[in-house]
């Protein structure tokens, strides 16, 4: 630390731009209070960054470690973006090659924190070695980090750790009552045949486990005004160790990627045609894959709803042709009130537009964030991963209106689209879900509320630079006060 209390960090996201934005994100905000920061990733990683505002720019170091050769794992693929899921475990493997460049750099470096995500299981040893402490930044929100457990539990420490997929769609013993956070079925399977393969040889759960049992302290992307409980329950109760959100890094319409204005002055000409609040937006996310049933019915339930839309549908890597195929004649029945946009688009200037009320999505916890900062009400689609967990909270709590789907196989059709897309976006039953997103807007895009987190974290690492496995504690609580 500098002479005039100023800190250096270290971050190291996971190779996946939905890890990467929010750890630039939390640096930016750092970086705002006069903070020196090193933001490690892949040199192609870096290139897709947006640009870090001027008066920033110099305290943010920008770090590419190159990648190393993994067989099966292509020269460019630095990026979950650039494979399909079921390829994912070489890049994993690849990035567990950084160890040794990355602890060079950390002796070169000599930061004062190190902030790291779920995949760096090998990066505490580096950091005990070094006597540098270290923070895990959790992007889930805390009901998911409850979910999960112990970090016991993760590394199959205990002889009670989860067993089979089953356990997964039951209430964890941990947590205290009968929870609305859980994974069904389906959910398990999807993820686990993303899983049969793996080169790394190292299970995401205990690199999950292992990352946060190694820590000095756990960062959350969350607040105690939308989960007081969860916070203080995942503190005392799971983790057993200092838990502090960081806020939830609301996103800025401003500074985005220079190469966006022509695509955004076109679809912003469409959307000022537009009634304010009348236009769901559709994004579904870069690495879940839809069965062609599962976008026709998506489709069909869009045409059924006469809900004017905006939908991104963007093809992942793991399907075969050019695109994916619409139902015959859907896009010219659909012409006068809706779009759909094959490839990249602005989805917070989408969001933050006047004529966007809604938002059918993935429920990933960044999406989430952008949508209810303006205030857009939640249709949800859980597809991948933790976004199943976050789909059963913000349904149980009443922020989003969940999607009907079999229990079994998870498939959905074109009349539960349609009435649920109605229900939140028209129909009379829906003004609840319409007003509390406008109360969460209150609270997810209010950057003052959300300072005070990142002022609170930085007071934490200056107090606590010296201190290595330290058992220090702090009072979240006092945050909102």
């Amino acid at each position: 630390m500098d002479n005039n209390g100023k800190l250096h960090v270290v971050m190291l996201p996971w190779l996946a731009m939905g890890h990467i934005i929010p750890f630039l994100e939390l640096s930016k905000c750092l970086a705002q209070k006069g903070h020196r920061i090193s933001l490690v990733s892949t040199p192609r990683n870096i290139k897709r960054l947006p640009e870090i505002p001027q008066n920033i720019s110099a305290l943010i170091n920008l770090v590419g470690l190159p990648l190393p050769s993994v067989d099966n794992l292509p020269e460019d693929a630095e990026a979950t973006i650039d494979l399909p899921p079921n390829k994912v475990h070489y890049l994993k493997k690849a990035f567990d090659g950084l160890k040794n460049p990355f602890a060079c750099f950390l002796e070169d470096s000599v930061p004062d924190w190190i902030i790291y995500d779920f995949s760096s299981y090998w990066l505490p040893p580096i950091a005990t070695k070094l006597g540098v402490p270290c923070a895990f930044f959790s992007l889930f929100n805390a009901a998911s980090v409850a979910f999960f457990g112990p970090p016991s539990e993760l590394m199959g420490n205990n002889e009670e750790s989860w067993r089979s997929l089953e356990d997964l769609t039951y209430k964890p013993k941990w947590l205290p009552y009968n929870s609305i956070v859980f994974l069904r079925l389906y959910e398990m399977l999807r993820i686990m045949d993303t899983m049969k393969e793996n080169v790394a040889d190292v299970e995401d759960a205990y690199r999950y486990g292992s990352a946060v049992n190694g820590s000095d302290v756990v960062l959350i992307r969350s607040c105690l005004e939308f989960e007081h409980f969860w916070l203080n329950f995942v503190e005392a109760e799971v983790l057993q160790r200092p838990v502090i959100p960081v806020g939830l890094l609301p996103p800025s319409v401003q500074g985005r990627r220079d190469d966006e204005i022509g695509e955004w002055a076109e679809i912003k000409v469409w959307l000022d045609k537009q009634n304010k609040g009348s236009v769901v937006y559709i994004a579904l996310g870069t690495e879940a894959t839809l069965t062609q049933e599962e976008i026709d019915e998506l489709a069909l339930g869009l045409e059924l709803s006469n809900v004017p839309f905006f939908w991104v549908l963007r093809k992942p890597l793991s399907l075969e042709g050019d695109s994916y195929m619409l139902p015959v004649g859907f896009e010219d029945r659909t012409r006068n009130h809706g779009v759909v946009c094959m490839g990249w688009a602005p989805q917070v200037k989408i969001l933050a537009h006047s004529s966007v009320g809604g938002f059918l999505t993935h429920c990933g916890w960044n999406s989430i964030i952008e949508a209810l900062s303006f205030g857009c009400a939640l249709i949800l689609l859980p597809l991948l991963a933790e976004q199943g967990l976050n789909a059963r909270k913000l349904h149980g709590d009443k922020i989003g209106l969940e999607i009907p789907r079999d229990e079994q196989d998870g498939s959905f059709t074109r009349y539960s689209v349609a009435e649920s897309l109605r229900t939140v976006m028209v129909e009379d039953k829906g003004n609840y879900f319409r007003r509390k997103a406008m109360e969460m807007k209150e609270i997810f895009g209010n950057k003052d509320l959300h300072d005070k987190y990142v002022n609170n974290i930085i007071q934490y690492l200056q107090d606590h630079k010296h201190v290595r496995n330290a058992a220090c504690s702090i009072n979240i609580t006092s945050i909102s006060s």
